[in-house]
């Protein structure tokens, strides 16, 4: 692949890359940026969550409990069984904490594009949620040993809220951290417009890293 086809792949990520990115400062920004757009051209990339997001989702789908959970480890490779292992707990807490199986179904998402600055962001989260009592969720999963920063979460839960009109209408949007199983959602004394503005500025540097890697 010659530097000018290179040169026309345009600045692009995922909310979780985006968000990754916010998270990290000085030269670390440039070095995760290279790496995205690296895989960006190898069309590469692996998601090594894919089975217990399956098994969640059909727990909650039939009311079974974590039945699934319980039983998908034993459904992937060895070298990802300690990984679903360490998961599957704070699943099942998360899982538990939903309340009454009869209560909540899953709701059908779907993913958005969202403008942030000159760069243009996937987001897409895992499921939806309906309670009986009408409230809806919109939830992505977090899977990293660290506990999401407070940027990656403000700009995660910002930008799902910015565009619930297309994932899931009237829908609050929602971090679960599943290690720990713990729920994340967003800080209602947040200022909106504060929070586009360093947004904006995040996207601009991102956009500008993304030019110079590819030099």
């Amino acid at each position: 692949m010659t530097t000018s086809t290179l040169s026309t792949i345009p600045p692009y990520a995922t909310m979780l890359g985006f968000t990754r990115y916010v998270s990290r400062t000085g030269p670390a920004k440039a070095t995760f940026v290279g790496g995205l757009r690296r895989q960006r051209e190898r069309r590469s990339g692996f998601n090594p969550h894919g089975q217990l997001v399956k098994a969640l989702k059909t727990d909650i789908a039939f009311r079974t409990g974590g039945s699934y959970l319980a039983g998908v480890v034993g459904l992937v490779k060895d070298r990802w069984q300690p990984l679903y292992s360490t998961l599957r707990t704070g699943a099942q807490e998360y899982l538990t904490s939903l309340g009454d199986p009869e209560k909540v179904s899953l709701a059908q998402t779907r993913d958005a594009i969202a403008t942030v600055g000159p760069l243009a962001v996937k987001i897409n989260p895992h499921f939806g949620l309906r309670f009986e009592d009408g409230h809806r969720e919109a939830v992505r999963l977090h899977f990293d040993e660290a506990p999401p920063s407070a940027e990656a979460l403000t700009a995660m839960l910002h930008l799902m809220a910015r565009h619930m009109d297309q994932i899931l209408p009237n829908a609050e949007p929602v971090l679960v951290d599943v290690r720990r199983g713990v729920t994340h959602r967003l800080d209602t004394a947040a200022q909106p417009a504060h929070i586009e503005a360093w947004l904006a500025g995040e996207a601009a540097a991102f956009t500008s890293m993304w030019g110079t890697t590819a030099a």
